[in-house]
């Protein structure tokens, strides 16, 4: 059984971008959203490479994940049906400890910006990097699924001032 532990932050500034190390273009549709059950995403890769993925919370930072290749055609057949969805651009830093990613979202979710980092054990420690602000983890309203079904375009003012995306 696969465990994906990792953390969110919002980013401020772009002193993050100094550790990119490479990128990819994502295109994530979700057919199921349900956070008590299990999420179910079907994700392109540059329009390369596609998948499936299964999720289901497992704690605050921990999330059992399933993926599974499918053939690109089919993702896309898939990409025009589904009505929840999003595009983001991800950066792979060169930073540690853990994996360090960052996703600029697109589209309806710009100028939206989060950092993620995976990590081996709910309990590594670590420094909360100065390009990181609020620490979003759990957040439920800032996940990829949420916001494929209710993006930043869609929240009111306040809620957008809450999380300083402006």
């Amino acid at each position: 059984m696969a465990l994906e532990i990792e953390r969110r932050f919002i980013i401020k500034g772009n002193e993050w971008k100094a550790f990119i190390k490479q990128s990819q273009e994502l295109e994530q549709g979700y057919f199921s959203t349900n956070f008590e059950e299990w999420i179910v995403r079907m994700r392109m890769i540059d329009r390369k490479k596609s998948q499936i993925t299964l999720k289901a919370l497992a704690g605050k930072m921990s999330t059992h994940e399933f993926e599974y290749s499918i053939p690109l055609e089919d993702a896309v057949f898939m990409w025009n049906l589904i009505s929840k969805k999003l595009k983001k651009k991800r950066y792979f830093l060169n930073f540690g400890p853990g994996s360090w990613v960052v996703d600029c979202f697109e589209g309806s979710n710009f100028p939206l910006v989060l950092a993620e980092v995976e990590l081996n054990s709910e309990k590594v420690l670590f420094e909360q990097p100065s390009w990181c602000s609020q620490e979003v983890t759990g957040i439920k309203k800032l996940s990829n699924a949420s916001l494929a079904q209710y993006p930043i375009t869609d929240w009111s003012q306040k809620e957008r001032l809450t999380f300083q995306i402006h």
